[in-house]
């Protein structure tokens, strides 16, 4: 091994974090860069919680080093603490991760209530349609039609599709109407069929004075599900994505494809070369913990379109009687801090036992040039705000943020759950201005949206008042938090293929089996793509591994037999084109 050059003079704070010299480090911080990168990649916050160094990470926390920072390889703080095993370093930078997210949300308000100001009034729908390619569970799939009044800062969003209880979906009518006002601010929930209202009025600079660290204590259980469960990163690679038009017609004859959308004309484009990219780490779980891991997995990932790739640890055997349990190939200093000195495949840190799974998806867009709304200025902001309490305007404002072709999308279809897609068309602009008016309308609404139409609308005030029949208590919080929408999905789908597998394992296992796949594929690969979901993975203890175990053959089946159906689709399409392309060829020939 060649010699490395002693680089490390030119990091002095980062030598002094490897050292683990943390009260020198306290006094050289002040005034200094605590952001500052090494040769490596990483802040000094990110060294001492891959050395494993809770001293100097407390100092450096304290100093307000920024916990959400990534490294090189896309790996937050919070999972590199994990991969250390130590609760203790995972507990301190939990609590300091939810303390910096929730002051960031707070200071974030202002400058949403803002642009939500300064936006034009409108009223829009917003038709949500969950579709499956699974055969039976799309006859579970919901639909929704959300209705959006704007008016001010005051914002009402009208919804019927709440939960999922006793193997059937919840409906109800249910309203969340939110009132700003400069720093001040009331979220109201109406529940219409009780005729009961739960308020809460914040202000934000008092509620940003009362937050302290103290008050994001993690629960104990919190630090030991993240340490029983596997690391989880979930990114999405849009770097090559690229929007195509879509083609209508034959061989010969294609052209771009148009649709009318409620009365508009619209664009339709196919979004390609987007992956979904999930990085899963076990180097921290036991023995036992990574087999109940193995065994809860799918093992039909492949034929859903997951491409997956393992890399043990690496370097183990460098290791040198200076080794540590966070510094397993004796990396010195000198090597480290030297940026032309190659590690090759050693780094510091547990050896990584990673998983990366790519999973490819396509997306389509219909774009209308003259629809009456800003995308931007109206309804972005909305989906901002509604982002923060529901999954699925979280993932749909994650994807409208890409840089669109012209226009506005006037309906979007979009991967929500690999096996679920979520349609969402709207529709009805500045159709109803009073809440009255609800019950007569519909999505489709008609071109009668015109620009004068537009610029004239006015929201009817008593849309965000309470009818005085209805009895109002102030009780706090009351709103759903993003993971219990996954969570509510997650379960519904999990639960009602589950009882249908019951019922149908009397009358054979083709029908057992088609639906018996897709609650181990829900109940795995959304544990894989989205770590919020590892609260639901609690329940999957040993039992759940077992009977999971038990549908594999029929799971097989059913993937057979789904992809067979499909191949014998396509081919009578195929048919069916080729005979119509010998008429046309025929009728073209007698001319």
């Amino acid at each position: 091994m060649s010699s490395a050059r002693d680089n490390s003079g030119h990091f002095p704070l980062h030598l002094l974090v490897w050292n683990n010299d943390y009260r020198q480090l306290e006094k050289e911080l002040r005034g200094q860069n605590v952001e500052a990168l090494d040769p490596r990649g990483r802040t000094l916050l990110h060294l001492a919680v891959s050395l494993g160094h809770l001293e100097s990470a407390r100092v450096l926390l304290r100093h307000k080093a920024d916990v959400t920072k990534e490294n090189r390889e896309g790996w937050t703080v919070l999972h590199e603490a994990v991969s250390t095993g130590d609760p203790e370093m995972v507990y301190t930078v939990l609590q300091h991760r939810d303390y910096h997210n929730t002051s960031m949300a707070l200071e974030g308000v202002p400058e949403l209530l803002q642009k939500i100001l300064e936006a034009p009034d409108f009223y829009v729908q917003m038709k949500w349609e969950f579709t499956s390619w699974v055969p039976l569970v799309s006859r579970i799939c919901p639909n929704d039609v959300c209705r959006i009044w704007k008016s001010g800062a005051k914002l009402r969003v009208d919804i019927t599709l709440l939960g999922f209880e006793n193997m059937s979906w919840i409906r109800g009518r249910r309203s969340f109407i939110f009132k700003g006002e400069d720093n001040r601010a009331e979220l109201m929930e109406v529940n219409h069929d009780d005729r009961v209202v739960t308020t809460e009025h914040f202000d934000l600079s008092q509620e940003m004075e009362r937050l302290t660290l103290d008050l994001m204590k993690p629960k104990g259980r919190e630090v030991e599900r993240r340490l029983t469960s596997p690391v989880i990163n979930t990114s999405l690679d849009t770097k090559n994505i690229a929007f195509e038009r879509t083609k209508s017609g034959f061989w010969g004859w294609r052209t771009d494809k148009a649709e009318v959308v409620n009365g508009y004309e619209a664009k339709v484009y196919t979004v390609n070369n987007v992956s979904v990219i999930t990085k899963i780490r076990t180097e921290h779980l036991t023995e036992e913990e990574k087999k109940r891991y193995k065994a809860d997995r799918n093992p039909l990932e492949s034929l859903l379109g997951t491409v997956e790739h393992q890399f043990g640890a690496q370097g183990q055997d460098l290791t040198t009687e200076r080794a540590s349990a966070n510094n397993p190939t004796a990396i010195t200093p000198e090597e480290y801090f030297n940026e032309e000195f190659d590690l090759k495949d050693r780094d510091i840190g547990r050896p990584k036992e990673l998983t990366i799974r790519t999973q490819k998806f396509k997306a389509t867009l219909w774009m209308c040039e003259d629809f009456p709304l800003s995308l931007v200025e109206q309804v972005i902001p909305i989906i901002d705000l509604m982002a923060r309490t529901s999954a699925h305007f979280a993932r749909l404002r994650d994807f409208i943020k890409l840089e669109f072709p012209p226009g506005f999308p006037v309906k979007i279809e979009i991967p929500l759950f690999h096996v679920l897609n979520a349609r969402i068309t709207f529709g009805n602009v500045n159709g109803c201005s009073t809440a009255e008016e609800t019950g007569s309308q519909n999505v489709e609404g008609t071109q009668a949206d015109s620009a004068s139409q537009v610029a004239n609308f006015e929201v009817d005030q008593s849309v965000f008042e309470i009818p005085d029949s209805y009895h109002v208590q102030d009780d706090g919080r009351n709103v759903h938090l993003q993971d219990e929408d996954y969570e509510i999905m997650q379960f519904a789908i999990q639960q009602s293929l589950l009882e249908s597998s019951r019922s149908q394992e009397l009358s054979g296992p083709a029908s057992n089996g088609g639906i018996s796949q897709t609650h181990a594929y829900d109940a795995q690969y959304e544990r894989a793509i989205q770590e919020s979901l590892l609260t639901s993975s609690e329940g999957l203890g040993p039992g759940a591994s077992s009977e999971t175990s038990r549908f594999d053959s029929d799971l097989q089946l059913a993937m057979e037999l789904s992809a067979k159906e499909l191949e014998e689709r396509e081919l009578r399409l195929r048919e069916e084109e080729e005979e119509l392309q010998q008429v046309l060829q025929l009728s073209l020939t007698e001319k």
